[in-house]
């Protein structure tokens, strides 16, 4: 569950004619930056979580059955302080129990039905962040331009919005330049009613995420 992000960004304009009568050419423009700053994420076990074999008797038939929490710990090490986001994508999109971008999916049993799904959290009070005392999270659901007031609650990670890490409490600046960063976050997984399954044979969790680096 780890990913390498280019630093590189094109973005194209078209400028259109204002003339009455139609132009024969258009303009375009690329633009980018290329930035020496490197950062390097790593999952403790690699990313990996297994839950053994589970009993069917271990499950709910009726209602949803939360298996307990996992941790993992996070580490991202930058060459220098750099300005990051990060945002999670799903592998096995579409699989979730739940359409919400909090939540990922296990895939799916042999009869196509869904297995379940999970989340993975972030809480400010077991991250650190260089030599700062504190820590404060703060996201974005307009892709960096604008970022909500800085909190110490904990998050659940998302798909569309963007998680950044601060040293002030309130503020809507957005991320500060990091170079280390730690963190200890949790998985929270749930099971789909059995009732909802197809248990003639052993169902794998075949859950299958990318944590994303965003350079801001």
């Amino acid at each position: 569950m780890k990913t390498y992000r280019s630093t590189l960004c094109a973005v194209l304009l078209f400028a259109l004619p204002t003339a009455t009568l139609a132009a024969s050419n258009t303009d375009l423009s690329v633009k980018g930056t290329l930035t020496p700053i490197a950062c390097t994420p790593l999952l403790s076990n690699s990313g990996l979580v297994d839950f053994g074999k589970i009993s069917r008797h271990d499950l709910n038939a009726d209602r949803p059955t939360r298996l307990r929490d996992q941790t993992l710990e996070l580490t991202i090490q930058c060459i220098a302080p750099a300005r990051f986001a990060l945002l999670m994508h799903d592998n096995r999109d579409g699989s979730a129990t739940v359409n919400s971008e909090i939540y990922y999916g296990l895939n799916h049993d042999q009869s196509a039905n869904k297995i379940g799904l999970y989340a993975l959290h972030f809480d400010p009070a077991h991250t650190v962040v260089d030599e700062l005392s504190q820590v404060y999270r703060t996201d974005s659901t307009t892709g960096g331009k604008a970022w909500s007031a800085s909190n110490s609650r904990s998050i659940p990670i998302g798909a569309r919005s963007y998680l950044g890490f601060t040293d002030m409490a309130g503020s809507n600046a957005g991320p500060i330049a990091i170079q280390r960063l730690t963190s200890q976050v949790t998985l929270e997984t749930v099971i789909a009613p059995t009732a909802g399954l197809d248990l003639s044979t052993d169902i794998q969790l075949d859950g299958s995420a990318t944590l994303d680096m965003v350079y801001l």
